[in-house]
């Protein structure tokens, strides 16, 4: 099962911590069973909503009605007989109404609590077996827990919330780990609301770290100003030609590009909507820029890109069915013996390209996972195996490949480093 990113502000989740969610208890099958239930309960709600409106506007009109005979007629010239039978047929359909919203409301209940019954006829909501039961038992894991929490919702820009959580948990964080988050925080808000100005400001005091990087945020936040001034109309010429000159220095690096900008400037009288540029008025680009700013920002502050606390809640959600099924068989086949320890898991759990963060390498002999000081050794014979191994399985000065079997000297062997 591969970690998720570790540096210096991230934490890492035990690999057997998973994430309290309802999991499949054999295939698919079930999914798609709740999923009809769900269905039933969404289409009878639409249905309700429907109905209901039609049926309070006939109301209304019917109260209009009586409403403008007695501002028209007035009382004393209203015949009386016909307007009580009016209103008495009002009140009738009114209180028709009421009971027959109730009644099917009280149907829309049942058909969700079918849905309740479905999911713990199919689910496994018991996950216990699975996870261990001392991961948050000491005052430093539970610490962990909640920073990583804190951490998340300053991520998210859930300022307060993450504020209350520190009250209440009494978790102190240290102004300069906040501070980073809070500036993020604001130059995204703004870029949501496509003001570049924020963003701007902080690639140009950045711009020789950005650079170190590699990055292309600065030009492709002047370009994104650029185009926003072309999108103004010919009003805006002589301002985005004074403009340009902020991509002088990123010539050599988007020459293309530049090209391509300046251009669209020859069609801005008839507009560039309506010119073979108009791809550069693409909306996508402000999400694109979003996502760029906060790699890169990230790769400033030391940080993942994303939140370690969503990595392994990812990873839990993928892990845990395994986990479950494996269970399953275990309690089937009567083999308590072979998880014995819960801070390891009995197989490997592949999480997808997605959760790969560094390469990880398993010892085909002793099925153990490589570290510094038992790194992987490649052969002669171009197989590998760890040091250990390769210690375990050298007699009398010779070596003899376990998989070849290629005899060779094991001080021919090479460490590996990925």
């Amino acid at each position: 099962m591969n970690k998720g990113e570790i540096n210096q502000q991230d934490r890492f989740f035990p690999s057997c911590v998973c994430v309290c969610v309802c999991v499949p208890a054999s295939s698919m099958e079930q999914c798609a069973c709740v999923e009809r239930e769900l269905e039933k309960v969404l289409h009878r709600f639409v249905m309700y909503g429907h109905q209901s409106e039609e049926r309070l506007d006939e109301l209304l009109r019917s109260v209009c009605e009586i409403r403008a005979q007695l501002v028209a007629f007035g009382v004393q010239d209203a015949d009386l007989s016909v307007l009580s039978q009016n209103m008495t047929q009002c009140c009738k359909n009114i209180k028709e109404t009421v009971q027959m919203l109730a009644s099917r409301h009280k149907d829309i209940h049942g058909s969700v609590s079918k849905v309740g019954k479905a999911i713990d006829r199919n689910f496994d909501a018991e996950i216990s077996a699975v996870v261990a039961e001392t991961v948050w038992d000491t005052a430093e894991r539970q610490k962990y827990l909640s920073e990583s929490i804190v951490e998340h919702l300053y991520r998210q820009g859930m300022l307060s919330v993450a504020e209350d959580l520190c009250q209440e948990s009494g978790v102190v964080i240290d102004m300069s780990m906040k501070q980073p988050f809070l500036e993020l925080n604001r130059i995204l808000e703004a870029l949501r609301m496509q003001d570049l100005r924020p963003a701007l400001e902080w690639a140009v005091s950045n711009r020789q770290r950005l650079l170190e990087l590699n990055s292309s945020l600065e030009f492709k936040l002047h370009r994104l100003y650029f185009i926003s001034l072309l999108s103004g109309g010919i009003g805006n010429q002589m301002e985005a030609l004074q403009y340009a000159r902020h991509f002088q220095p990123f010539a050599s690096q988007h020459q293309r590009d530049i090209q391509i900008l300046m251009g669209s400037l020859v069609y801005l009288r008839h507009g560039i909507e309506n010119s073979p540029y108009r791809s550069l008025l693409e909306t996508n680009q402000w999400a694109e820029i979003c996502n760029i700013f906060t790699r890169d920002a990230c790769a400033l502050l030391g940080l993942s890109v994303e939140s370690p606390l969503s990595v392994s809640f990812a990873s839990g959600c993928m892990a845990l069915p395994v986990l479950m099924n494996i269970k399953q068989v275990i309690e089937q086949r009567q083999c308590s013996g072979v998880w014995t320890h819960k801070d390891e898991l009995p197989i490997e759990i592949d999480l997808g390209k997605k959760c790969w963060y560094h390469s990880v390498f398993a010892c085909p002999i002793l099925r153990q996972q490589t570290s510094e000081s038992n790194p992987p050794m490649k052969l002669i014979c171009g197989h590998v195996i760890s040091r250990d191994a390769l210690n375990k399985l050298t007699n009398a000065g010779k070596l003899k490949c376990p998989y070849c079997p290629m005899e060779q000297n094991p001080s021919h062997a090479k460490q590996i480093y990925f």
